[in-house]
């Protein structure tokens, strides 16, 4: 099927943005932690404020209904071409429930994930058979996490401590380190996000494994509103993500997100019945 004319500009902005893949592993880097300190006239949030910065930082971006998107990946491994594939995410936000399903390349054409409450299943339709997932599984082989995604709930998941005002590139942020509280499921352990002080969208965001080794280090410099029905104002979503792995340095992940919707969809959508009749 000829993709439309829109789609295909997507995916040539996307190879083209990430030609120069030298320069987005530069891209900045935020210094140690250190004792709160004013920096460039942003004060430093008390325990408390940090803790409601992190409720806002969610709220900002939670719909509360459904969402659709569009979204183009393209993935880099060390010493292999670059891979670019096109997907659709589905979400109902007030159900916790999530889907993606691939629809190019050719190899992934109809593979999906779906999460229902906190189960996470993955679908294979060269073998027709679903299987069962973590939270830390890697989407269609690229860096990102079903959670990168997902709508957040990082106060909800997560105990914060506040580390200080930084300085990233040209942005001042409100650094947090974010750890998982006991009990709950999620991909990584420990978060450390930069927060903008101005605009307070994520802009950066460091991703720990328990023995505190450094796994991920993800940056998010493109957001834009999108009206939720649902709240009847808008919403923050994000436009652009860069993914690197700490651990394979040379792999990264850009993900673009196009033709956000915040409709409601249909009530079937979120079930396996309904990804398998779209994978065939």
């Amino acid at each position: 099927m000829k993709l439309p004319t829109a789609t295909t500009r997507v995916c040539a902005a996307l190879a083209l943005l990430l030609a120069a893949g030298p320069a987005l592993a530069a891209a900045p880097k935020a210094p140690a932690a250190k004792a709160p300190a004013k920096t460039a006239g942003v004060a430093p949030l008390t325990a408390e404020q940090a803790r409601k910065l992190v409720d806002r930082v969610d709220e900002r971006q939670r719909n509360g209904g459904d969402y659709k998107s569009l979204v183009f990946m393209r993935n880099k491994e060390r010493g292999k071409a670059a891979v670019v594939s096109e997907a659709v995410i589905y979400r109902r936000d007030k159900d916790d429930r999530f889907m993606l399903l691939f629809l190019k390349p050719k190899a992934e054409r109809g593979k999906g994930y779906l999460k229902i409450d906190r189960n996470l299943w993955m679908y294979d339709p060269t073998v027709g058979r679903w299987e069962r997932r973590t939270e830390r599984e890697r989407i269609g082989g690229t860096n990102s996490r079903r959670a990168d995604l997902d709508e957040r709930n990082l106060a909800r998941d997560y105990g914060v401590t506040y580390l200080g005002v930084k300085k990233l590139g040209r942005y001042q942020a409100h650094l947090v380190e974010l750890k998982a509280k006991k009990g709950v499921d999620v991909a990584y352990p420990k978060i450390k996000l930069w927060v903008d002080a101005a605009t307070e969208n994520p802009l950066k965001q460091q991703d720990f494994a328990a023995s505190g080794r450094l796994m991920r280090t993800s940056y998010t410099p493109k957001w834009r509103q999108a009206f939720s029905p649902t709240k009847k104002r808008s919403v923050w979503v994000p436009s652009e993500m860069r993914i690197f792995d700490e651990l394979e340095k040379g792999n990264s992940t850009t993900i673009l997100i196009r033709k956000t919707d915040l409709r409601a969809l249909p009530k079937a959508i979120f079930s396996k019945a309904w990804l398998e009749s779209k994978s065939r």
